[in-house]
């Protein structure tokens, strides 16, 4: 399974950072498509930058509907249909549906050119798309919001979306086996005192003792800058495995 991480910034802009987004490739050779696991602004740029082509992705998952997560939706839906690619499979949250009629409502010129699908997921919910098993998870955030844990060829990525630490998130590691990889968001150092999101510690404290493969931080604001070692320094002890701070165009392989 190759995952790149297309954006792993916030709405505030910063150098090197888009919003969120990363690509999920199944990795097997018959004629899977990538899967997009949120479409932030920016991303639709970081697709193009990455080497795949806009066009190859038509499954599309969002975590919420934070502009930050789903700013590009639309540009990349207008993209693909400039391109005679008209379909797109859109997985999210309760009110994914309605979201995007209320937006097509804005650009009714494309309203009779593309074909989205929209599929309103719940928490344990699970679908195959592209070689890809996706398992929803329960995340806590100011609006309806899920994560994904994803399974390839027997291995495992769990991709939490925007949440504080939820003990679903430690419910979807199998105790027995474990996952390979988790991309989790980080988004303001300890010195902070915030909901919504997830600092080091609290992440720390949540995750002690499980089996994790690798953990790689994403969803990081400006006030990150400067503590990034501190950061991987506390969930490196408390994890006991390999942590660090994702960037934009990473590649990771499991």
């Amino acid at each position: 399974m190759k995952i790149i991480l297309l954006g792993t910034g916030v709405a505030i802009p910063q150098k090197d950072r888009v919003q969120s987004g990363l690509l999920v490739d199944a990795g097997r050779d018959d004629g899977c498509s990538p899967v997009l696991l949120d479409c932030g602004c920016g991303v639709l740029q970081r697709i193009f930058e990455s080497g795949y082509k806009h066009t190859d992705v038509t499954n599309v998952f969002l975590s919420h509907l934070h502009l930050d997560h789903c700013g590009d939706l639309l540009a990349l839906v207008k993209a693909n249909w400039l391109c005679d690619v008209t379909k797109l499979n859109l997985w999210g949250p309760v009110g994914t549906r309605q979201w995007l009629d209320d937006l097509l409502v804005a650009y009714p010129y494309m309203q009779d050119k593309v074909e989205i699908g929209v599929t309103e997921l719940s928490p344990r919910q699970v679908v195959e798309v592209e070689g890809l098993e996706v398992e929803c998870v329960r995340t806590v955030h100011a609006l309806p919001s899920l994560g994904f844990k994803v399974t390839a060829n027997r291995k495992k990525l769990i991709y939490s979306g925007d949440t504080e630490p939820v003990v679903d998130i430690i419910d979807a590691i199998d105790v027995s086996d474990g996952i390979d990889l988790l991309i989790h968001e980080c988004s303001f150092p300890d010195t902070f005192d915030v909901t919504n999101h997830t600092t080091p510690g609290t992440l720390a404290k949540m995750l002690r003792g499980s089996s994790i493969g690798r953990i790689v931080l994403t969803h990081l604001y400006p006030q990150t800058s400067g503590f990034e070692a501190e950061m991987v320094k506390v969930l490196a002890e408390a994890c006991v495995c390999p942590v660090e701070i994702g960037h934009d165009l990473q590649i990771i392989k499991i």
